[in-house]
């Protein structure tokens, strides 16, 4: 069995895991919110940070182009897409909700273990440099639906100043290149509570599943499912190609754009009062899907 498989398989079982604790009411799907809390502003931040502040950094010039080249492929996919749902006459709230989910990729929650698991500490830091692109994605997305709805222009700048893994992301590149210590003890803490947020991700996400959404949203589903599993990855395919990416750069850069949509998402559809629950379906849905698109990508790559 080779690092992929086995990469894939624990994924899968810790996923399933999470399913099966919420089918025999162990856990409920209340309780997913304040998983994903703690993922989000503790154990993603310390594991982001700990990777960058240990990093060999020498090579930042060109890892800094990765963000640009998931950027690229959110954009193209989410130009053509909203092109598409505009043919189809969607609603606009409908449009916006099903566009976040195509256009934000699950390159941390998902992305991070995968590369992880698979190309080792090395695939760990592109594929982190690769999720500063999603972040940047949900900064344009809170403003184009602020300028679109009339929302708050404060709460979408609010939402970044205070996002916690982009805080990781800056001080553990700044630290790093100034070289500065955090210390024995601080080092350790932050170490153990980064080591809990892959498990506690893939708990979570088995436990966010909910294979009724099918029925309820079948056709946005299937359309969020081809243009982000699909297409999204083959964009990221040709810019890459042209720009002769070999190696980890090559194969990160496609695995993170072959991730399915992503959490903030969610987070966009539901603070900005979008048809959420459709949102959700197609994340949680897409996700499903990804067990099988995922390994048949890296196959092919």
């Amino acid at each position: 069995m080779n690092d992929i498989e086995i990469t894939i398989l624990s994924i899968v079982l810790m996923i399933a895991l999470g399913y099966i604790l919420k089918r025999i009411n162990f856990i409920s799907v209340k309780d997913v919110d304040v998983l994903n809390d703690i993922v989000i502003y503790i154990l993603l931040p310390c594991m982001i940070f700990t990777a960058l502040h240990s990093a060999d950094l020498s090579l930042i010039s060109e890892l800094g182009v990765l963000p640009f080249i998931i950027l690229a492929s959110s954009m193209v996919t989410g130009i053509i897409s909203y092109f598409i749902l505009k043919m189809l006459k969607l609603p606009d709230k409908k449009l916006w909700s099903v566009l976040v989910t195509v256009m934000i990729a699950n390159t941390a929650f998902m992305g991070y273990p995968v590369n992880l698991g698979i190309f080792g500490h090395e695939g760990f830091l592109r594929a982190i440099f690769c999720d500063i692109a999603t972040m940047i994605i949900f900064l344009i997305l809170s403003f184009a639906i602020v300028l679109k709805f009339g929302g708050s222009t404060k709460t979408a700048v609010k939402k970044i100043a205070f996002f916690p893994p982009l805080w990781a992301i800056f001080l553990g590149i700044s630290l790093n290149l100034l070289n500065i210590p955090i210390g024995p003890v601080l080092e350790n803490t932050i170490d153990y509570l980064g080591d809990g947020a892959i498990p506690l991700i893939m708990l979570s996400l088995g436990i966010s599943i909910d294979l009724e959404g099918i029925k309820r949203s079948k056709a946005m589903i299937i359309f969020t499912s081809i243009m982000k599993l699909a297409f999204f990855p083959l964009i990221a395919f040709i810019i890459v190609s042209f720009l002769g990416f070999v190696d980890l750069q090559f194969d990160v850069t496609i695995i993170e754009a072959a991730m399915p949509s992503g959490m903030l998402s969610l987070i966009l559809a539901i603070t900005y009062k979008l048809d959420f629950e459709l949102t959700s379906d197609c994340i949680l849905i897409n996700t499903v899907f990804s067990l099988v698109t995922l390994p048949l990508i890296m196959m092919l790559i």
